[in-house]
């Protein structure tokens, strides 16, 4: 599974931003898709996540309410729709894939990632 995420860049507080990942491989069917992030000094943490042979979703507290995740089963890409933006959203934006054999809740053991995307907020 190859993934490429992209759509990064600099926003104002308070204003939105759609980041996009591109899904290639065999059986999408069989994986869950998933958001993560990582901001300057921080560790990696769990955004939202998605199945991909369902429209079942999940998301961090943080960004309930205000991202959106979906996914293009045309396009085989996988969305993030983030709405009302604080500084505190700055952060490298990674996609990632598993096999869809563990709970939307499940924050780790994601096995495919793409290349990070950078989103900056300012204040």
């Amino acid at each position: 599974v190859q993934l490429q995420a992209s759509g990064g860049g600099l926003v104002q507080a308070g204003g939105s931003l759609t980041l996009s990942c591109a899904v290639s491989g065999r059986t999408l069917n069989s994986l869950k898709m998933g958001w993560f992030r990582r901001a300057p000094g921080k560790e990696r943490e769990f955004v939202a996540a998605i199945r991909w042979s369902g429209d079942s979703t999940y998301y961090a507290d943080s960004v309930k309410g205000r991202f959106t995740i979906s996914r293009d089963l045309t396009k085989n890409t996988v969305f993030l729709q983030m709405g009302s933006l604080t500084p505190e959203d700055t952060a490298v934006y990674y996609c990632a894939a598993e096999k869809d054999l563990y709970p939307l809740s499940r924050r780790s053991g994601y096995d495919f990632w793409g290349q990070g995307t950078l989103v900056t907020v300012s204040s």
